[in-house]
């Protein structure tokens, strides 16, 4: 089997639960990660954007994978995000995440230094270099303010057997194709886009690492199953039904909204951490309206012990 062997389909970027008191839900966390197996997610993405990992400390950082591998008990992958704007770091998160039994590496292009592309290419080897997990590369401009070239990833899946795979947020449809012309199906491509993943899929993705499954894990997934199956217009249906809210889950910055959608499940606090702050009242009302009308609601044997 190859380390690239079986990463498709629909991925949830889970949201980190915290207490009134700003500390770890441990016990939320483990109830979501259930809740989201039941609706039938195929892979679970901790401490990544969405679970608010810039405000979790190292200890923090790793507890939440454990946690994650723990309850995941191998009934679906574990991608653990480890990346960070420190190699030295990076390749910390990313062994700690081998130890503890992780599938595979969410690893997301290095933040605020602005890296040449170089510097990006010798910063991934490196992590490569400490770890035989299999490891994607998300890249993610808007957020880490450098953008990781197509030939910048070819090289590193030439120079690297354990690079494999991609997580593209940049929205560009084109990249799939561009990336494809240099490396073929060497590297998986995965969308970081609610928004795309069809079409995304259409030009040769394996999958979406999403957002919205936080809160709709039976959908999103459904989706990505029809599109694998080439049944793009019966996916296309359920899609459109969604569009409104892949919207609303960035009306504000990420996680907010969909950290006030999963406490109207009553699966986490509505709390973030500082500079974060919870979702607007119009930003909360329309997200409630959204709800209501595609008739969400916390099944899948989720209660509401956790509730705002």
């Amino acid at each position: 089997m190859t380390l690239s062997a079986n990463f498709s389909g629909a991925y949830t970027a889970l949201a980190t639960p915290f207490t009134e008191q700003g500390a770890l839900d441990e016990a939320a966390f483990a109830h979501f990660i259930d809740w989201q197996i039941a609706g039938g997610i195929h892979g679970i993405v901790p401490a990544g954007t969405t679970g608010e990992s810039a405000t979790l400390s190292p200890e923090e950082h790793h507890r939440v994978v454990s946690i994650a591998v723990r309850q995941a008990a191998g009934r679906v992958k574990v991608m653990a995000g480890a990346g960070s704007n420190a190699t030295a770091e990076a390749i910390d998160y990313s062994k700690h995440a081998e130890k503890v039994g992780a599938d595979a590496l969410l690893v997301v292009a290095p933040y605020y230094n602005k890296p040449t592309q170089e510097g990006i290419f010798q910063h991934y080897r490196a992590i490569a270099s400490a770890t035989g997990l299999p490891i994607f590369v998300y890249n993610i401009p808007g957020r880490s303010v450098v953008n990781i070239a197509d030939e910048t990833l070819a090289r590193l899946a030439e120079a690297c057997p354990n690079i494999v795979g991609v997580k593209d947020a940049t929205g560009d449809l084109a990249r799939v194709s561009t990336l494809r012309k240099l490396v073929g199906d060497r590297l998986i491509q995965f969308s970081g886009e609610d928004m795309t993943a069809i079409g995304f899929n259409a030009m040769g993705g394996r999958g979406v690492i999403s957002v919205t499954s936080n809160i709709a894990p039976h959908h999103v997934a459904t989706i990505q199953n029809l599109t694998l199956a080439g049944k793009y217009e019966e996916a296309r249906t359920l899609h459109d039904g969604f569009i409104a809210l892949h919207q609303a889950m960035f009306v504000e910055t990420s996680p907010a909204p969909v950290k006030y959608a999963l406490s109207k499940l009553g699966l986490c606090k509505n709390h973030l951490r500082l500079p974060m702050v919870p979702a607007t009242k119009g930003a909360c009302e329309k997200i409630d309206a959204l709800m209501s009308a595609l008739n969400l609601k916390a099944d899948h044997g989720a209660t509401s012990r956790h509730c705002a």
